[in-house]
């Protein structure tokens, strides 16, 4: 009986096959960000920040007993390019009840006025991009053009529930700096997106937006609300795909934003790197964050609300870790705050880091250029926010994986 690491290791020849949708191959990726004599600067790093430490327990610098006796592969479902195959169609299949990914282009406004990017400089233009969802409800996207030259980048930045603007102006100035072109975007009745929607029962009546806890009544066998999170991102990327043809696609996201970017770049080899930030926890882990107790997540991200949708004998959100990460110039790096004052905090990632880090690897061939993930544990901070050392990561990643024309 062959072994589970001889049919890891037998998977490289499909991984090119599965990833074919990918926006680059391999060719189009260089190493770029270098220093002095040509080489290549060492990723930033930054030490514990001690005033912060000194506010937590023991339980912030402890693995759980959540994590004691638990075989982390196993868990991991994804063993094989069929499974990358396989796994990506279903999480499809059920968004959208079999129909596929949706290929409709959304309304586009240009040249508009958006005050809550005001303070931005260097925007040579922003376009919002109008996105019709069922039961009356629309997205709203607003797709930024840098005033510099543009570098055939385009970086998906996602906020979460209600989070304050400052880490999404700081973070979409940085890529703007760097000639990105950014495309932002907002949860389901959630700031720019707040909106009133039909009722299920009667789509003639038009009832208050709803948090999304109380997205039950909407979801059924021939819709899922899942489509209200995901199929924006869809809709906008064809639309970015079919006009001006970006050599990349990096996607950033924080908190639920976080959540969006995992399960998005998992289910769309289009998305080249991914940084969801303080988004999620495996399962198993969930009970076990010090602080809240426990962290649970939001309706979208449980399997009590959405059971069709997280299944399985292996943990959904591991398996979407690798998904996320394999294919030609692909990547995710994790991030998650180990003094969050909301969500995923503490240590217990570190008992999948390095599992989830080698699946990639084995799954990608030992080459980096066909796949790679790691985490980073930001403790320089006791925010729930994307902090400047994290921001500094992310940017060192993206420009040492940078893209030759």
């Amino acid at each position: 009986m062959s072994s589970r690491r001889s049919v890891l290791g037998g998977v490289l020849g499909g991984i090119g096959a599965m990833a074919a949708g990918a926006v680059m191959t391999p060719a189009a990726r260089a190493a770029s960000a270098t220093g002095h004599g040509g080489k290549v600067a060492p990723r930033p790093v930054a030490p514990v920040n001690q005033e912060s430490a000194a506010k937590f327990g023991p339980e912030y610098k402890t693995l759980p007993a959540a994590v004691a006796g638990v075989d982390i592969e196993p868990l991991i479902g994804v063993a094989s390019a069929g499974d990358l195959t396989a796994r990506r169609q279903r999480m499809i299949d059920y968004i959208w009840k079999g129909a596929g990914q949706p290929k409709t282009l959304p309304a586009v406004e240009s040249g508009v006025s958006a005050p809550d990017f005001a303070s931005l400089t260097g925007v040579r233009r922003i376009d919002l991009l109008t996105v019709p969802l069922r039961y009356q409800v629309s997205a709203k996207v607003y797709d930024l053009v840098p005033r510099r030259a543009w570098n055939r980048r385009l970086a998906l930045y996602h906020n979460g529930h209600g989070e304050p603007f400052d880490t999404m102006l700081r973070v979409v100035q940085a890529l703007l700096d760097r000639g990105y072109r950014v495309m932002v975007y907002a949860m389901p009745f959630h700031h720019w997106n707040q909106q009133q929607i039909a009722d299920p029962a009667d789509p003639s009546k038009l009832l208050p937006g709803p948090s999304h806890r109380e997205l039950p009544p909407w979801e059924s066998a021939q819709f899922s609300t899942l489509t209200f999170f995901l199929e924006p991102l869809t809709v906008t990327l064809n639309h970015a795909l079919a006009t001006y043809r970006p050599a990349s696609v990096e996607m950033i996201g924080l908190s639920g934003g976080g959540w969006t970017t995992t399960v998005y770049s998992a289910l769309d080899p289009r998305i080249t790197r991914s940084y969801p930030v303080a988004g999620s926890l495996p399962f198993f882990l969930r009970p076990a964050s010090p602080k809240p107790s426990p962290t649970i997540g939001d309706f979208e991200q449980t399997r009590a609300a959405l059971p069709g949708f997280y299944t399985g004998p292996s943990d959904d959100f591991l398996d979407m870790y690798v998904l996320a990460s394999i294919g030609p110039g692909r990547g995710q790096l994790q991030i998650l705050n180990r003094f969050d004052e909301c969500c995923f905090n503490g240590v217990g990632h570190r008992a999948y880091q390095a599992p989830v880090r080698d699946r990639v690897a084995l799954l990608a061939g030992g080459r980096p250029e066909q796949g790679r993930w790691d985490l980073l544990e930001d403790a320089t901070h006791d925010d729930h926010t994307i902090s400047p050392h994290a921001l500094s990561v992310i940017l060192w990643d993206l420009d040492t994986t940078n893209v030759t024309t």
